[in-house]
């Protein structure tokens, strides 16, 4: 099974073959995006051990979105000794994400 997962808008899109799910995940991508895929291997009768690739949009996007995002993905590639492609095709060992754009850091207040 092929899953593909973007992260880089509130709206999370996973798909896994030729299925894909729309989540509004906007606050909880952290804390239920786990939760999201899991159920929704569950719903097709698959679990973790039926991916066999993964492919993720790593970006431009949201800096908090492409980074749990990447850090999901390159958590289970790993783990699950997988294959790990960005959304152009390229195959990575890790994905780093394209933020599109230098962190916006603020200066210190003191």
């Amino acid at each position: 099974m092929k899953l593909y997962l973007d992260t880089s808008t509130p709206t999370t899109i996973l798909k896994l073959d030729d299925k894909a799910y729309e989540w509004d995940s906007g606050h909880d991508l952290a804390e239920k995006l786990l939760a999201f895929i899991k159920d929704k291997l569950e719903e097709n009768n698959k679990t973790w051990q039926d991916i066999a690739k993964i492919t993720f949009m790593s970006g431009p996007g949201s800096f908090t979105g492409l980074r749990i995002g990447a850090t999901v993905v390159n958590t289970l590639a790993h783990e699950l000794k997988i294959p790990l492609y960005d959304h152009r095709g390229e195959k990575h060992q890790i994905i780093i994400p394209d933020y599109g754009h230098s962190a916006n850091i603020s200066q210190p207040k003191k």
